[in-house]
């Protein structure tokens, strides 16, 4: 076997066991299964929780609405006359779907450099940082879920302008998410994998 070849073969070899376990946990109506399946969730919110006060059940209904618990997870792809490619719907990327601009703005606030939008610590981190800054610039409560994610969608300003009022579906998708907070706030409060 020539040197080039199994030095390829390596370098495959490594590459395809680097990758990292980006899928969705399974029941992600259920806190206390999503905690059971993925330990390391339990220490991001956590983590988040104690840094930032933002409750882990918001930090929760917010990654399910955004990515579903899907790490890698993307826009869909635009397309020119349904089939020719012409690029991703938004910059949004990982669990917290956090664009590229709103990225390296919290790398640059937090000293956090090597963050990656689809690392589950970074991610809780970033929702952390990202509604501490909409208390701060709105007004809204840490634990209300509803009004945290009608501005972490819309942006602060958006928010402030009420933009979200003429998208009707955005207003129901922001009831979902406060819904689901309650939910997995009473799981949690059950849930000995987070005590």
């Amino acid at each position: 076997m020539s040197r080039p070849f199994r030095a390829l073969l390596l370098f495959l070899l490594v590459a395809a066991c680097g990758g990292g376990n980006f899928s969705a946990p399974r029941n992600l109506n259920d806190a206390c299964s999503i905690l059971k399946q993925r330990p390391k969730y339990a220490r991001a919110f956590k983590a988040a929780e104690r840094r930032w006060k933002v409750p882990a059940h918001v930090q929760m209904a917010t990654i399910y609405q955004e990515s579903k618990f899907v790490g890698n997870a993307r826009t869909p792809l635009r397309f020119a006359l349904g089939v020719l490619p012409m690029g991703r719907q938004s910059s949004a990327y990982g669990y917290s779907q956090a664009l590229d601009a709103t990225w390296e703005g919290y790398k640059r606030d937090t000293g956090r450099r090597g963050a990656d939008r689809d690392d589950i610590f970074d991610a809780t981190d970033f929702i952390g940082w990202y509604m501490n800054q909409t208390r701060e610039k709105n007004g809204i409560a840490l634990t209300d879920a509803r009004n945290q994610y009608l501005a972490y969608h819309e942006g602060h300003t958006g928010f402030a302008r009420g933009t979200y009022r003429n998208k009707a579906w955005l207003v129901r998708v922001s009831g979902e998410v406060a819904n689901r907070s309650v939910t997995y706030k009473r799981q949690l409060s059950n849930c000995r994998r987070y005590r």
